[in-house]
């Protein structure tokens, strides 16, 4: 049987677009549901006081990032920010970000809670293919394909690291920090 041109058209378009167009694809359940671990938990705490007042606090908080390479980006009264680059690896790059908030505690403000957290980012070196045509007129219409790559940091991931050790270790710089600099005056 011979169908006339007209109608097949019709029909293998739609053949063809039905498979471009189509609904989303949703978002994976798992990174959808992210907060159901957040615990709230007393014990994950990413805060310590100090026997010092705010200014007193945080000032030890920008020696201490100062004292490991950390460039400060900020340090205002009560807010200290600073950051570090790493470069584990040869195509790899790592940026570990602090933000430190010292809030007044007791009747007077005589002691201060730090509350800190840390971001790590980390970035891949990604090559991106890129291409040009060279026309030449003069031959007509020749194009000749020029190619290059360019290389960029791409970030690959990033999250807050955990309340744990690394904590423990800063608040005890913290800590001798806050020793030293009362001991000096």
């Amino acid at each position: 049987m011979h169908r006339p041109r007209f109608l097949i058209l019709p029909l293998l378009l739609g053949t063809a677009l039905s498979g471009c167009g189509g609904l989303p694809t949703s978002v994976p359940e798992k990174s959808s549901k992210v907060y159901r671990s957040e615990s709230f938990a007393a014990e994950e705490t990413f805060s310590r006081l100090f026997d010092a007042n705010v200014d007193a606090t945080c000032e030890a908080a920008r020696r201490a990032l100062l004292s490991q390479g950390y460039v400060i980006s900020k340090a205002d009264a009560g807010v200290v920010r600073g950051a570090k680059h790493f470069q584990p690896e040869g195509e790899v790059h790592v940026e570990i970000a602090f933000n430190i908030v010292c809030v007044g505690d007791g009747p007077r403000q005589q002691i201060a809670t730090a509350y800190v957290s840390a971001q790590q980012d980390r970035y891949a070196l990604k090559k991106s293919p890129q291409a040009a045509s060279l026309g030449v007129s003069a031959l007509g219409s020749i194009s000749v394909p020029l190619s290059s790559t360019q290389d960029s940091l791409v970030k690959v991931a990033s999250e807050t690291i955990p309340a744990g050790e690394f904590y423990d270790r800063f608040f005890t710089l913290m800590q001798r920090m806050l020793r030293e600099n009362t001991t000096d005056r």
